[in-house]
């Protein structure tokens, strides 16, 4: 019974459509009519600028943090790894914004970081690197899960290699369409790095 709760909360948690609150009540637009559609941080960036992307990629990314700790911090007997992948689900598939939601890679990452600082500071140093590079965010993201799943295989945290495998699974199915646009050289390119 512990575990649907914490399930229940978790779901509920990553369902927060941030880019759509942030639209919404700071300036008065339905994120989801511009860019790319999408509710997370990368549509945001886009649309409404460098201050609102980073507020919504930075709640998105502690709901994951958040849903993964809550169990922790309340002395529940259970894994927090079964708890995050909920937390991401949510964030994909939000109650509260229809189930059209983001494409998880910041509420992925702050599941890794209530789970493992180290890991998510190497992440986080891929996904910069690979942008300054590339200049495709979702390119980044896909490779950061990549060399993700490798780092938690030489950490020898089995546990987290599969959590962070369905994640970058997760990850890649989410970005078929830019993996197309990438191949075609239609994806479009930050300009701010």
């Amino acid at each position: 019974m512990e575990y649907v709760i914490y399930i229940i909360i978790a779901y509920l948690l990553g369902s927060i459509p941030s880019g759509l609150l942030v639209g919404k009540l700071g300036f008065g637009i339905d994120i989801r009519e511009h860019g790319s559609g999408n509710l997370g941080g990368t549509n945001t960036f886009r649309v409404l600028g460098i201050k609102a992307g980073l507020l919504v990629t930075s709640a998105d990314m502690l709901k994951g943090t958040f849903a993964t700790a809550l169990p922790f911090i309340m002395g529940a007997d259970i894994i927090t790894l079964v708890i995050g992948i909920f937390a991401v689900i949510g964030h994909m598939y939000p109650l509260f914004a229809g189930f059209k939601g983001g494409k998880a890679v910041a509420t992925s990452g702050g599941v890794i970081l209530g789970i493992n600082p180290l890991i998510f500071i190497i992440m986080l140093a891929t996904f910069f690197l690979v942008l300054y590079i590339s200049k495709y965010v979702s390119l980044s993201s896909m490779i950061t899960g990549i060399v993700s799943v490798v780092v938690s295989i030489l950490f020898q945290d089995y546990g987290l290699t599969i959590l962070i495998a369905l994640f970058t699974l997760f990850v890649i199915y989410r970005h078929l369409a830019n993996i197309k646009r990438i191949i075609n050289k239609t994806e479009p390119k930050i300009t701010w790095m």
